[in-house]
């Protein structure tokens, strides 16, 4: 029986389509991995089956009480709950529960004995249902999930309102684990985790019983969670059986064979029209050829998907740096404490430095210190000469209301209108989304405008916070190429080894100056 069901889907944005009569079931135990390029529609179909958005047309049907869990990354934290406030929050019905069993309770010394003996019955039942569902060992189950995503390392006593995008993701996340729905349906998850809290959430959905959907472009994680993926593509939801080198398989050997059938098609429509223009003239072969016509027209037309354009990241580069990119001197950096011990870091020119290490620890932080974005708690930054920095921000609070010419054209008033649509058709937009408002776009979108900013300012250094971050497979390629080819300094945080590992020619471990204890 399916706990979810999707019948003849279509949805839409403007003139903008989204989907096109798709239909998807979701049944017990299913663990779906719902793939596709930026902006074909993931989230939004999320936001369509949890009834955030309403669709155009279409059916959704949820089977009954089934408990649906989504990590919601725009939910609002109240000031003044600490951390384990909100994780505690994940087990509200239960302390309901012990609210209506305290009450009973309380009455139980002015009822008589027939009374007293239905609110014992009561009272048992609320027990044996406290019990069964782990109600005594709350704090614990709270500290277990705490600390597989590391926010015993922020504290669990910390005020949520004074965290970041990123922290708050994790505490959203770590809360929807605790409540331990029917169906979880995460958005990309990975994307606020470090190496080590990836590694386990992987385990914990490997063990997951209940049904998952998955929005990652983070392949290895997704290949060892999944056994089923879903794809979106040109407005169509697809049905694969397995992980996603499986699908990948299938996918390049359908598309192969399509376009064959396709080349094959086009010659005999040639033929036939070839035909049919010689010969409809002529008494002796005029029949045949309103035959040949009547075949044309009903024929069945194969076509090929539109190609979506594929992104080229190729950054302009500027003058030669000095050859000292930095120098710190016992710098220590941080907000009211320190996050770590003093530092005497050194980067030249033409070093490619992946930064890496648990969240929290303070790679951010160091980033902004050497840019001087911040003042560091003791010690020097020393910057090279004639840098010409281009920094990719790992969290953009911007509430633009441009469009997308529009952001781009307030970085270069020079540009004409059509450089300013090439530049971004480069980055692998279509005219669609060239023309739409930065705040309607998806996370990828939105980055591929930010990234277009920086491959088109000249630059000698690269200071990359998280680029991949919501990137589709085929776009954190091309940046892997690109940075690859680059021939400035680059700085680079990242949490994916099969990136950074191809584009880094040397890795600081920030875990090993942290002040964090492990």
């Amino acid at each position: 029986m399916s706990i979810l069901t999707v019948e003849q889907l279509s949805h839409g944005f403007g003139d903008r389509a989204i989907f096109d009569k798709v239909s998807f079931r979701l049944l017990k135990g299913e663990h779906i991995g719902l793939i596709g390029a930026n902006g074909e529609g993931k989230s939004t179909f999320m936001n369509i089956i949890t009834g955030q958005l309403q669709p155009d047309e279409g059916k959704v049907s949820w089977s009954k009480n089934v408990r649906v869990g989504y990590l919601d990354q725009h939910a609002v934290l109240e000031r003044g709950m600490t951390i384990r406030d909100v994780l505690k929050t994940a087990f509200q019905y239960l302390f309901d529960l012990e609210a209506e069993m305290n009450e009973l309770f309380a009455k139980m010394g002015e009822v008589s004995s027939e009374e007293l003996e239905k609110l014992l019955e009561e009272t048992g039942t609320i027990q044996d249902l406290l019990t069964n569902n782990d109600f005594y060992v709350i704090d614990a189950k709270v500290e277990e999930i705490a600390r597989g995503l590391g926010l015993d390392e922020i504290g669990l006593g910390r005020d949520v309102h004074d965290l970041s995008g990123g922290q708050r993701t994790k505490i959203l996340l770590a809360k929807l684990l605790l409540e331990k729905p029917d169906i979880l349906l995460l958005d990309e998850p990975t994307n606020y985790l470090d190496e080590q809290h990836i590694e386990w959430l992987k385990r914990y959905l490997q063990e997951y019983e209940n049904a998952f959907i998955l929005i990652s472009h983070d392949i290895p994680f997704l290949n060892s969670v999944i056994n089923l993926i879903y794809h979106m593509e040109n407005q169509e939801l697809n049905r694969y059986a397995g992980s996603y080198d499986e699908f990948l398989k299938v996918y390049d050997m359908k598309k192969q064979q399509l376009e064959a059938a396709y080349k094959k098609q086009q010659q005999e429509i040639a033929g036939l029209k070839d035909f049919v223009a010689r010969n409809k003239a002529r008494v002796s072969t005029r029949n045949m050829a309103m035959s040949r016509q009547k075949k044309l027209d009903k024929m069945d037309v194969i076509e090929l998907a539109q190609e979506r354009p594929k992104p080229e990241f190729n950054f302009k580069e500027g003058r030669t740096s000095g050859k000292l990119i930095f120098e710190t001197n016992d710098l220590v950096i941080g907000y009211n404490e320190p996050l770590s011990k003093p530092l005497n870091l050194r980067m030249e020119r033409g070093q490619k430095i992946a930064l890496t290490g648990a969240n929290g620890i303070g790679k951010t932080t160091l980033l902004r210190s050497i840019l001087g974005e911040i003042q560091p708690l003791a010690g020097k930054v020393a910057r090279g000469e004639s840098l010409q920095i281009g920094y990719f921000e790992q969290e953009i609070k911007s509430g633009s209301n441009h469009t997308c010419i529009e952001e781009l054209w307030t970085e270069f008033p020079s540009f004409t209108q059509y450089e300013i649509r090439a530049a971004l058709a480069k980055c692998g937009l279509t005219t669609k989304h060239i023309e739409s408002k930065v705040s309607v776009l998806s996370g990828g979108e939105k980055a591929k405008v930010r990234l277009c900013k920086l491959i088109n300012n000249e630059t000698n250094l690269l200071v990359l916070d998280e680029p991949t971050n919501h990137l589709d497979v085929e776009a954190k390629d091309e940046l892997m190429r690109a940075l690859k080819a680059y021939k400035g300094s680059i700085l680079l945080i990242s949490h994916e080894p099969e990136f950074y590992q191809e584009v880094a020619t040397e890795v600081w471990n920030c875990e090993s100056w942290t002040t964090k204890i492990f």
